[in-house]
């Protein structure tokens, strides 16, 4: 399975992309907690243990694993010339800026790491004291701290969800809102272009280079024609117009409408799959603060001018724009946490209603939203549960860690 293949979210799951947590996660510190958006320190080890469970069930139920430090260590291997550029553009979105300082960390690394080894170090960051500490380069380099970051980590590329995001036949490559995620898209950037298994075969819809920030939580695909973006604290409106001119300039792309749902600005509602998720033909989970009248903008491409957008405001409850947008009657909405608000509560913060559909009415799902889980299953769900104690601290789910590449009914 080659390129990108994805028009639904619960057509059956063939190949995932997914990165392991690694020691990027050791970097993480009280002081920085906020800087790098994560409320609480992950035991690594744990996380690891826990994500090792996840990538079993996809694999126990059919689906092929991949890994975006593999894939991006096979790159390096088959085009060797690439490591060079790569290392001065990562340490130049990373804030290493001076010459001395460029060749010291390129020394440092290609001295010290190969293959996937360099890939996962360059996740992972570097402290001032691994590379002998302090010199006399400049008077910044003399008062820092041993343990200062030479380069910050980037501990949220667990969630493989937000870098970019598989639409149809391609791929939005997101700018991320937050400056501390931007470098992480580096990764796909590189993959798509010279990885073998997606080059010349994946057409890119949005640039990381575009001034307007996008993430993949926010995007998810209705159905082959119709796709669904949350304008959001890390979703722009002029992002989404960006999206919406490209696939309908494009006539080899299906989507014709997008829908673009306004979520509050909320760490609760961080991404518009935060707030729901498609988890059957007919049924979605749901964040409950979203049930009752909602504002969504219907986008479409101007009959009059096709260079021109048509918008449309639609304020309906969700479950009537979905059945009217997916021709499906009778859409039933599961919120998380059911009628206990206390649950709905705690479970919403632990991603209840994030969920990863491997089939239809087949999901997998944090073995902590207990609540949540028994509803699930008393609507007809199969729910594949994972351990979640130490992944969950991130703040992000089943859906988030994981980016499809290819779902298929074949």
């Amino acid at each position: 399975m080659k390129g990108i293949h994805v028009y639904s979210e619960i057509d059956p799951l063939k190949k995932v992309l997914l990165h392991r947590p690694g020691r990027e996660l050791l970097h993480l510190t009280p002081d920085k907690l906020h800087e790098l958006l994560f409320d609480d320190i992950p035991f690594l080890r744990i996380a690891q243990e826990e994500h090792d469970a996840f990538a079993s069930i996809l694999r126990e139920n059919g689906v092929e694993v991949i890994y975006l430090e593999d894939l991006m260590a096979e790159v390096f291997s088959l085009h060797p010339e690439l490591e060079r550029p790569f290392l001065y553009q990562w340490m130049e979105e990373g804030n290493v800026r001076t010459k001395r300082w460029q060749d010291k960390v390129y020394d440092y690394l290609t001295a010290n790491f190969r293959g996937k080894a360099l890939v996962e170090k360059t996740m992972e960051g570097i402290a001032l004291r691994e590379m002998g500490g302090a010199s006399s380069y400049s008077l910044q380099d003399m008062i820092a701290p041993a343990d200062d970051l030479v380069v910050a980590p980037m501990p949220n590329l667990y969630f493989t969800r937000d870098p970019f995001a598989s639409v149809g036949n391609g791929i939005l490559l997101n700018r991320m809102h937050y400056l501390t995620r931007r470098r992480e898209t580096i990764y796909a950037d590189y993959i798509f272009t010279y990885h073998p298994d997606f080059r010349g075969l994946v057409p890119r819809y949005y640039s990381r280079d575009q001034h307007a920030s996008i993430e993949g939580g926010d995007v998810l695909n209705l159905t082959e024609d119709t796709l669904a973006i949350g304008i959001s604290e890390r979703t722009s409106p002029d992002a989404i117009e960006v999206v919406a001119r490209t696939l309908f300039n494009d006539p080899d792309a299906r989507i014709r409408t997008i829908l673009a749902f306004s979520i509050p600005s909320a760490r609760a509602y961080m991404h518009l799959d935060t707030v729901f998720t498609q988890i059957d033909v007919d049924k979605y989970t749901v964040h409950p603060g979203i049930i009752g009248p909602l504002t969504v903008f219907e986008i479409t491409q101007s009959r009059r001018d096709p260079r021109e957008l048509f918008i449309k405001r639609i304020d309906d409850r969700l479950e009537k724009i979905l059945e009217r947008y997916t021709h499906v009657d009778g859409v039933r909405l599961i919120p998380c946490g059911g009628e206990d608000m206390i649950a709905a509560a705690r479970e919403q913060w632990n991603d209840g209603s994030n969920t990863l559909c491997i089939s239809p009415g087949k999901i997998v799902v944090y073995q902590r939203n207990e609540t949540t889980n028994d509803l699930l299953r008393k609507a007809g769900m199969t729910v594949l549960e994972m351990p979640s104690a130490e992944l969950s601290r991130g703040r992000g789910g089943p859906r988030c860690m994981s980016m499809p590449l290819f779902r298929s009914k074949e």
